[in-house]
């Protein structure tokens, strides 16, 4: 069963975020965008050079009031470690949560079991607590900020548009489709 259109499942969650342990929950999502961003573990290959995409368009994501979450089933206390000592995590400025019990990593329906680590899984979550994107990746295949950038865009628009929709390659700006009797056979 799809994730998309449901609600997220309660969680707690302690997380590293601006030099300061902190504890998060789902509570925390509502009347925001967020992204969470699953990853499989602090102190590995491709994790971190996505992890400072996101970072170098953290702003971007601010600007459209998204808040993105970074979780993977290490700890907070790793988490911190992690920041402290590589040059590409230090950038991060956004929450970083553990889940070292698994608990959210299963509930987004991406933990692989015989490993207790997670499957590269981003999704978007609107303020009124509804998984609106789900993509979920092998872990050998780094994702792209940017391409998640213009699908918060898009999903915006549509929250914010109802009745139109956005098409293939759709960029901020650019022309939407009103779905209608008048568009079947003509596109």
């Amino acid at each position: 069963m799809s994730l998309i259109n449901t609600k997220v499942k309660p969680f707690v969650a302690n997380m590293y975020h601006n030099g300061e342990f902190k504890t998060v929950s789902d509570a925390d999502l509502k009347g925001k965008w967020s992204v969470f961003f699953f990853y499989p573990a602090n102190f590995t290959f491709v994790c971190p050079t996505e992890l400072e995409d996101l970072a170098d368009n953290y702003q971007h994501f601010k600007d459209l009031g998204v808040e993105i979450y970074a979780v993977s089933t290490d700890t907070h206390f790793s988490h911190k470690a992690w920041q402290d000592t590589s040059d590409a995590i230090s950038k991060v400025k956004y929450p970083m949560i553990g889940d070292p019990t698994g608990t959210i990593t299963r509930n987004f329906d991406v933990m692989i079991e015989e490993e207790g680590l997670a499957l590269r899984g981003t999704f978007l979550i609107n303020p009124e607590g509804d998984i609106k994107l789900c993509e979920i990746h092998d872990n050998g295949i780094g994702r792209d900020a940017s391409e998640l950038l213009r699908k918060v865009k898009a999903a915006q628009y549509v929250a914010n548009n109802p009745g139109e929709v956005c098409p293939a390659k759709w960029k901020e700006g650019e022309k939407t489709l009103k779905p209608s009797l008048d568009l079947v056979g003509k596109i």
